[in-house]
């Protein structure tokens, strides 16, 4: 970011360096200068494609279009699991209209169908992580654009709040967990039995 002088300061850096070399440069100065224009190629490369991404359609529209078809996504999620718990206890309902070897039927189906809605719960929570990393990027992202905006002033570095609020519970939560990472049913059995 220039300075007032209109220098970039990896080039005020490189500037003074030669300035103070005087004479031969020993090999650790030519190293040291050959250093300091390789970093200041690689500034000056991060900075164009910085500039090429168009940071600003990405804090504008992406994430915050993501993150409202993610909520979306968890809304309709809730608005069809609550239809089909609505249908689940119509039937049960019925049950006592039924033969006991029917209503027995209709009861394991039932369970069955209230097991298969707890996917609304997961993907719910998969969901809010996903929209929480996003808003992180988000943040992140508007953080480098600031420091690199010409002429802006050089925001401190602050720590990084989270976007959702941490309760003790959530701490400690690590779930749901990817399939592949999860442990399995024998490793937790073995793992309660090893408190025996």
């Amino acid at each position: 970011m220039p300075d007032g002088s209109g220098q970039d300061p990896i080039e005020q850096a490189v500037r003074q360096v030669l300035g103070s070399l005087a004479g031969d440069m020993t090999s650790v100065e030519a190293s040291l200068l050959a250093e300091l224009e390789a970093l200041g190629r690689e500034v000056q490369r991060a900075k164009s494609e910085m500039a090429a991404l168009r940071v600003d359609d990405i804090n504008d529209s992406h994430i915050p279009r993501a993150t409202d078809e993610l909520d979306a996504v968890v809304e309709h999620t809730a608005k069809a699991t609550n239809e089909i718990l609505d249908v689940c206890e119509g039937l049960e309902a019925m049950q006592s209209r039924l033969s006991s070897a029917e209503a027995e039927n209709l009861g394991i189906a039932v369970t069955r169908i209230y097991e298969a809605c707890s996917f609304q719960d997961i993907t719910g929570q998969r969901i809010s992580k996903v929209v929480s990393a996003l808003k992180a990027i988000e943040q992140r992202v508007a953080e480098v654009t600031a420091r690199f905006a010409p002429g802006g002033p050089m925001p401190a570095v602050e720590d990084e709040l989270p976007i959702t609020p941490v309760t003790e519970g959530r701490a400690l939560a690590n779930g749901p967990q990817m399939p592949g990472a999860a442990s399995s049913q024998e490793e937790i059995d073995r793992l309660l039995a090893s408190f025996d």
